[in-house]
């Protein structure tokens, strides 16, 4: 099972928006995300409010088909195109270049 972490920032006077979308996430993204091999995915947030940012976000997920199918099972996903689009103005994401994806974090360290 491959790991994959993420990091972004919640706009100011956004936070309280961020937490209801995912609060209300859509079934059709849940189901794109479980058929992407996604499980055990949780998003932290970080009170650091700032003039730009509320704050700071910290996602976590396991891949059960690999990080490369994930990724290319949801860049080709119109659900996730539309869920990226709505997140504009709330969230701000560091992305690849070469997957269109969140930027992963590198592992420095784990406990089993």
């Amino acid at each position: 099972m491959e790991r994959y972490a993420w990091k972004g920032k919640v706009l100011k006077g956004k936070k309280a928006e961020y937490i209801k979308r995912h609060n209300e996430i859509w079934p059709e993204m849940v189901e794109v995300l479980k058929a992407a091999g996604i499980c055990n995915y949780s998003i932290f947030f970080y009170d650091a409010p700032d003039e730009e940012f509320d704050g700071d976000v910290f996602g976590y997920y396991e891949c059960e088909k690999g990080i490369e199918y994930a990724g290319k099972h949801q860049a080709e996903s119109e659900v996730v195109a539309r869920w990226d689009e709505s997140m504009k103005g709330i969230l701000v994401l560091e992305k690849d270049e070469k997957t269109g994806a969140q930027k992963q974090m590198a592992q420095v360290f784990r406990l089993d």
